[in-house]
């Protein structure tokens, strides 16, 4: 005889209860908040800020006698490279969207030629100039961003053609070198912002007060509209998609050649008025000027965390990849018993590290996904 059923339903094991992610202990709690950032677009950023500020404070402890830390200093790190920030936000940009442009420091050098020969020899005005200019690199970008977008070349072709173009066109307008003696321009070259805090006095009694040139200012400014449309537009978050993958933003509905032409349209923009800004700095004209400036930029933009497979990238992050560079400049320019070309064989070692960075970083997310 078969034993009888009991009737009433077994009681199913509860489920092991899991921790809500706010009751995690600290230490779960900061994995994870690490874990997360290093999965983030970020990562690469902080990184470069995490550098700069070493460096940065190393100089300090080992130059106090030289006020390598007092604000003069730093602000003379940013008086002489207002053209770099603007393009190197630009660069960042366009290898973001999985593109190059090896042309911005033939152009600069176009540009800066322009300025001299127009207003010098031709009596042109300064902002007639500034307007041809950056109506000139509206240009210039619109073309190679057709040439990129609807013929499908591939941009260091593009590109390369450009510098040679616009190194020629600078030896075309003028092979000798020209001052600039405009008292408009140089009004705007020499203008600065003073503050009344943070200088110090030198050996010789003399008070050395802080101060940012205009340009720098207008630099900033540059900077600070391309992260507001890279991060907060439609325009912006194309980019990104384009440069992550041209087929998935084709299937997300993007216009991946519209997207493209825009990029070098603006890019061509932000070069002219990086060239301006450059100008100012150097205040003359010369077929040699802004030599290997693309490198600098595109340096500019792996040390700040932008990826040269497109996809990543923050234009914040390349002003810090500006301050890097300058940083390790000044370093050994205050050293003085080191070679100049110590600062390139530094900058060489450090774009070394963040390549394979970059590599460890696209592996992992790749895993991840």
């Amino acid at each position: 005889m078969s034993a009888r059923l009991d009737p009433r339903p077994r009681a199913r094991p509860k489920p092991r209860a899991h921790p809500a992610p706010g009751r995690l202990g600290p230490a779960a709690g900061m994995w994870r908040s690490l874990k997360g950032r290093f999965y983030g677009n970020n990562f690469l950023v902080l990184i470069t800020v995490v550098l700069f500020v070493a460096v940065y404070v190393a100089g300090v402890f080992i130059y106090r006698d030289k006020n390598f830390g007092s604000l003069n200093s730093f602000f003379d790190m940013l008086n002489s490279n207002p053209g770099l920030i603007v393009i190197a936000a630009g660069m960042t940009m366009v290898l973001i969207s999985g593109g190059i442009d090896i042309s911005v420091g033939a152009q600069v050098a176009m540009y800066c030629m322009m300025f001299a020969f127009f207003m010098e020899r031709r009596g042109v005005g300064c902002a007639t100039m500034i307007v041809v200019v950056l109506l000139t690199g509206l240009v210039f970008g619109l073309v190679q961003g057709a040439l990129v977008a609807y013929f499908k070349i591939q941009p260091f072709i593009v590109t390369l053609a450009g510098m040679f173009f616009a190194r020629g066109m600078t030896a075309t307008i003028s092979p000798q070198t020209i001052d600039i003696t405009n008292p408009d321009f140089m009004g705007l070259a020499l203008f600065k912002f003073k503050f009344a805090f943070g200088g110090y006095t030198n050996a010789s009694g003399v008070y050395q007060q802080p101060f940012v040139y205009l340009s720098v200012v207008l630099a900033l400014a540059a900077l600070v509209l391309v992260y507001a449309v890279m991060t907060w537009t439609k325009f912006g978050r194309g980019v990104y998609a384009v440069g992550g993958s041209e087929q998935s933003a084709r299937l997300m509905g993007l216009n991946v050649t519209r997207t493209q032409l825009f990029v070098y349209t603006f890019n061509g923009l932000l070069t002219a008025f990086g060239g301006f800004l450059f100008c100012l700095f150097s205040t003359g004209g010369a077929v040699e000027k802004a030599q290997g400036f693309e490198m600098q930029a595109i340096a500019s933009s792996v040390i700040g965390g932008t990826l040269l497979t497109g996809g990543v990238g923050n234009v914040l992050g390349s002003f810090v990849g500006v301050l890097v560079q300058t940083t390790i400049t000044k370093f050994i320019n205050f050293n003085g018993t080191l070679a100049n070309g110590w600062s390139s064989i530094v900058l060489a070692a450090i774009m070394s590290f963040f390549i394979i960075l970059q590599s460890v970083f696209t592996y992992v997310r790749g895993k991840r996904r």
